[in-house]
This record gives C-alpha cells, sequence and structure tokens, in this order.
C-alpha cells in the first residue's frame, strides 16, 4: 500500500467517506465532492458499488470508470462497497436478523450473513472489475457495515487490506482494530434526522480529542438541508484542526509508525 503523503496522516487526522456512489448518484457526488473540498475535504475515500440494487454494472459506463480514475490521480479513494448493496428478505429470520436488516438499514445489509462461497464470489469479481477498469481497491467496506464472519474472512481471503465497521477500523491483514467513530446520519423520515442531528451534535464534542476523526456521507444527507448543515460545518472545525486522509493512507501510515507509536 502506498505511504501517505505526510507524516501526519495517522495522527489527529480526519477520513471523509463518500457512500453509495455509483453511476446513478454520480450527479448529486460530484456536488458533495467539491463542495467538500471547497471547506477543507481535499482527500476523501469513495465507496463505489459495482452493480447498485441491480441496476446495471458501472464498468459499462465509461464516463463513470473515467472520472473514478480522475478521482484516483487527484488524491482521492476508490473503496469497494458491496456488489449489490442490497439483500432479499427472507423467510426464516431471527428477531435480531429481522432488526438489523430491516431497522437499522432498510434491506441494503448485503454483507450481514452471506456465507464464505457467495462473498468471495462477489468481493473477487468486485476487484477484479476494478482492477480492469484501471482502479487500485485496497479496503472493501460492506454496506451499513453489517459484515458477518464468513464474509469478513472472504475479503481477507480476496486480498482486502481493510475493512470498517461503525465504531471500527480493522486491518485485515492482522485482525488488530483501531477504534474510531464516525459520524454518519439516518434521513428515512424526520425523526430519524432529528435524532441524528442532535447524537452527531454531541458525537462530535465527545471526539474531539480523538486521534482519528470520521464522517460518512450518502448522497441522500445532501437533500436535507439541515442534516447537510451540520456536516459543512463538522467539516469545516475538523479539517482546520486535522489531516485529511483517506482508509488506505492512513493505514499504510498507522502500520509504518506502529500501534505504540499512536
Amino acid at each position: 500500500m502506498p505511504v501517505a503523503g505526510t507524516g501526519a496522516a495517522a495522527r489527529r487526522s480526519l477520513i471523509i467517506s463518500l457512500h453509495d456512489v455509483a453511476p446513478s448518484s454520480w450527479d448529486i457526488t460530484k456536488k458533495i465532492l467539491a463542495e467538500v473540498g471547497r471547506i477543507g475535504g481535499s482527500a476523501c475515500s469513495v465507496l463505489v458499488v459495482p452493480d447498485y440494487h441491480h441496476e446495471g454494472s458501472m464498468v459499462g459506463n465509461q464516463p463513470f470508470v473515467s472520472w473514478l480514475r480522475e478521482l484516483e490521480s487527484d488524491g482521492h479513494e476508490i473503496v469497494i462497497h458491496g456488489y449489490f448493496h442490497e439483500r432479499p428478505r427472507q423467510v426464516a429470520e431471527s428477531l435480531y436478523g429481522r432488526f438489523m436488516t430491516r431497522v437499522y438499514t432498510q434491506d441494503e445489509g448485503e454483507f450481514f450473513d452471506l456465507d464464505y462461497e457467495e462473498a468471495t464470489q462477489r468481493i473477487t469479481r468486485a476487484r477484479d472489475e476494478f482492477r480492469a477498469a484501471g482502479l487500485k481497491p485496497h479496503g472493501f467496506i460492506a454496506p451499513a457495515w453489517l459484515l458477518g464472519a464468513e464474509a469478513e474472512r472472504a475479503a481477507r481471503d480476496c486480498g482486502m487490506e481493510y475493512t470498517t465497521r461503525l465504531g471500527a477500523i480493522r486491518d485485515l491483514r492482522s485482525g488488530e482494530d483501531f477504534p474510531a467513530r464516525t459520524l454518519v446520519y439516518s434521513v428515512r423520515n424526520p425523526w430519524r434526522r432529528q435524532v441524528s442531528l442532535c447524537w452527531n451534535g454531541l458525537l462530535r464534542q465527545m471526539t474531539r480529542c480523538d486521534w482519528l476523526l470520521r464522517v460518512s456521507i450518502h448522497p441522500v444527507d445532501y437533500l436535507h438541508p439541515a442534516v447537510w448543515r451540520q456536516i459543512c460545518g463538522s467539516i469545516t472545525q475538523m479539517a482546520s484542526q486535522r489531516n485529511p486522509t483517506t482508509y488506505q493512507d492512513w493505514m499504510a501510515e498507522w502500520r509504518l509508525r506502529g500501534t505504540s507509536r499512536l
């Protein structure tokens, strides 16, 4: 993995990740990246879904793929984000399974309980398609951060360097976790938006002294003015005090320095 461009990449850092990127969200994604760039988000991890909701493979959209290559050359990172980003409902599911896949996320926990063989097939296919398109993916992040044990093993065996969850970054080489909560919003309905605004305002204060801060943005966040204002305010404040980096570069620097030096 490439070593980060600055020696401070793993110290007092900020990672901004943009989720659910696909041809169907391309226009809004470009607006988000432009606005984030203007307020200090010079490097972002861009989480790309190979075939979002079975709308069609992203590799068939050459202008979109060319844009992703341009992002990489500009210092952003392209991350594999599931394959279809959806999970069909199952007939016999536990209460926990129904909650995690239907309430916590709306039928998008693709890798929540995927078996090893199917997870391996999807991750391998995504990896090979990205590489054939001239992209260099090093990380795999499951939709909604719901990555079952068998799917995580598959990601590691497919050569993925890292994954993330809601509260941590995991080095798939060593299995080590670096605790790091992320600001993320649920905008599905008004009460979720209000709770998200309150919770993320509190979380920003609680984590302000942490070595690493994370902000996770979804395209739909941009459509809700109060949510988008808070996101921009948080990034503006964080970026003025921290080094914006990507998961890929942060992980490379973390390994280089060793956990004892963080």
